[in-house]
């Protein structure tokens, strides 16, 4: 009876110290990719993004990729993953379809990533992204704004779109997006109780809010983000979802010559 209460206790202990090891370096996984250098890109991106800094109402400076719109054209606010950068999808909406159409792009680094200060938060993010897009508008009157995320960064996006309001937005644009990040801990950390999460992210409770279109792809074979979590966003802002063949990032701009035609600013916009 003895060793048996014992190893139970050692077993509590030993769950009590992995649970306390989450609750302290959650914010490590939650946003993996923020400090380090700014990455060297030489002449990968198109000459004419140029990179700016945007300020935030709290104080923070945010590297971001700029490429204005033409005239008359919309523009691309994009947010990316929390393990990536904004290069990746600046180089993607400066080029193809979009570029084609005159799009413009703003891409930030969240506080905290390489080029940004700050440390990162759920509050600060929605910060960032409330600054991004108060800055292309800044720089681009008048130009009708798509808000773009993958990943995190989609949850980034729909707390931007619910914030700001529909003024000036022509839609959401989402890639592998998730419901909360509570249901994504509940999946891949399933004996650790998702109430310790301080940054739960909870798209599934505001996207229905957002008075604009909605157009959500996700991944079949997503190990990162299943795809039933894209199903479920996308049913709670009744949206349509688009499942295409792929993982997390295989299906990156796949769907982009569908949504730049859906989102086109001019006759025949989308309305929700």
């Amino acid at each position: 009876m003895r060793v048996a209460l014992g190893l139970l206790l050692v077993v509590l202990a030993l769950y009590g110290a992995v649970v306390a090891a989450f609750w302290w370096f959650q914010r490590g996984l939650l946003y993996p990719g923020q400090g380090g250098p700014v990455p060297a890109t030489g002449a990968r991106l198109p000459p004419d993004l140029r990179t700016i800094t945007v300020p935030t109402p709290d104080g923070e400076r945010l590297r971001a990729l700029w490429l204005p719109p033409a005239r008359g054209a919309g523009m691309v606010v994009t947010f990316h993953g929390n393990a990536s950068l904004p290069e990746w999808h600046a180089e993607r909406f400066a080029a193809g379809p979009w570029r084609a159409r005159g799009w413009g792009v703003m891409a930030p680094a969240y506080r905290g990533y390489p080029g940004s200060t700050g440390s990162p938060s759920e509050a600060g993010l929605i910060a960032d992204g409330l600054a991004a897009l108060a800055e292309a508008r800044r720089l681009a009157p008048g130009a009708p704004v798509l808000l773009h995320g993958h990943s995190l960064g989609a949850a980034v996006a729909v707390a931007v779109a619910a914030r700001a309001g529909a003024a000036s937005v022509l839609g959401l644009y989402l890639e592998a997006p998730f419901d909360s990040m509570t249901a994504m801990a509940r999946h891949h950390f399933r004996l650790l109780p998702a109430g310790l999460l301080s940054n739960t992210w909870h798209s599934d409770r505001i996207i229905g809010s957002v008075p604009v279109p909605v157009l959500i792809v996700h991944g079949d074979a997503d190990p990162v983000i299943p795809a039933k979590y894209g199903a479920r966003l996308a049913r709670a802002a009744k949206a349509e979802f688009v499942e295409v063949p792929g993982d997390h990032v295989s299906i990156l701009g796949g769907r982009d010559s569908d949504a730049e035609a859906r989102f086109r600013p001019g006759p025949g916009l989308l309305t929700k």
